[in-house]
């Protein structure tokens, strides 16, 4: 076994290299590691793991239900039947990402207000002008469309109805996490021209197919991790027993139950008496009841005692004042 440099030693030699007493050139048989490819290891940009790329828990969740909530929009829209799939989440550096768009057709800037840095929604060029077909009329049963060029200002123009539909759907998505509200900044055709991270920011990317009849596309959502960060314990919390109790059903219920009738009574008192003497009650006869006239009248919610009060009249009614809360913990060490 080599021995091990202690720290003073390390220190004595790191100063004889720096100082040129001793040479760092190979030597000897050390010779034979001269023609070996050595590969420069980058701390900061490590291979990403695929539990890295889901490095945002439950993300998937949240861009599944926006394929299928799209894709109910854009049939209803179109009259077609569009088929959504998310195919899968990969993390990249967005300079990168924006490399690989250069052939793109359209790339929409979003803003998620209140999120900061907002997000992409690319689609490749076959896409666009199939859609763009398709709203104007086409059948959904001709040949893929190839064109060698970019989208007109007017196409995108067309595309951008169908964007904004998107938005309204990425909303929708997010709602049982948080409440954002999205819209188009601008829309473009040259990956040049868009920007919502650093260039060396990490970038969170979804990919969807896209299917209506025998045409097909792919389409980008592009979150930056900063965008998704505020949200990330929302997220990991989703299908939680917390989030269940803080999502709409809860307040649903609560709202609902509050607009329920009950019955609410104002008792002066009681008597118990054996069932043969009530039923030979008879016309005229009196029944003492053990209350006190100046003692509080007890209110019932559902034949349960919740408040005292005091009997009265108003504008020649009869009603209760409340006096009192009744406290079942005080009242149970009270006997």
């Amino acid at each position: 076994m080599e021995p091990i440099l202690k720290k003073e030693e390390i220190a004595e030699l790191l100063a004889a290299i720096k100082s040129g007493q001793v040479s760092t050139d190979l030597q000897g048989d050390d010779k034979r590691f001269s023609n070996v490819n050595v590969t420069a290891l980058n701390l900061f940009q490590m291979a990403r793991s695929s539990e890295e790329q889901h490095r945002i828990p439950n993300l998937d969740i949240i861009l599944d239900a926006f394929a299928q909530n799209f894709a109910i929009t854009l049939t209803n829209h179109l009259q077609r039947t569009f088929t959504i799939t998310r195919t899968e989440i990969t993390t990249i550096e967005f300079q990168e990402y924006l490399m690989s768009q250069k052939n793109s057709g359209a790339i929409s800037v979003l803003n998620l207000e209140p999120l900061k840095n907002g997000a992409l929604v690319a689609l490749d060029s076959e896409l666009c002008f199939s859609l763009i077909e398709i709203m104007l009329g086409a059948s959904t049963e001709l040949a893929p469309i190839h064109l060698e060029r970019k989208p007109t200002t007017i196409e995108l123009n067309v595309l951008k109805s169908i964007i904004a539909k998107a938005c309204l759907d990425i909303d929708k998505a997010f709602t049982q996490v948080i409440k954002i509200k999205s819209s188009i900044v601008k829309i473009e055709s040259n990956s040049r021209l868009v920007s919502i991270a650093e260039p060396d920011a990490e970038v969170l990317i979804g990919h969807f197919k896209i299917q209506v009849g025998s045409l097909s596309g792919m389409f980008d959502i592009v979150f930056p991790i900063t965008t998704l960060d505020p949200v990330r314990e929302q997220l990991r919390d989703l299908l939680t027993i917390k989030t269940i109790r803080q999502s709409g059903w809860q307040e649903l219920l609560i709202s609902k139950l509050q607009e329920m009738s009950t019955t609410v009574i104002a008792q002066s008192g009681t008597i118990t008496l054996p069932v043969k003497k009530i039923m030979n009650f008879k016309k005229g006869d009196i029944i003492n009841i053990d209350y006190d006239p100046n003692a509080p009248l007890k209110i019932l919610v559902e034949d349960n005692l919740k408040f005292f009060a005091i009997p009265g009249t108003i504008s020649g009614k009869k009603a209760i004042h409340l006096t009192g809360v009744y406290d079942s913990g005080e009242h149970n060490e009270n006997r």
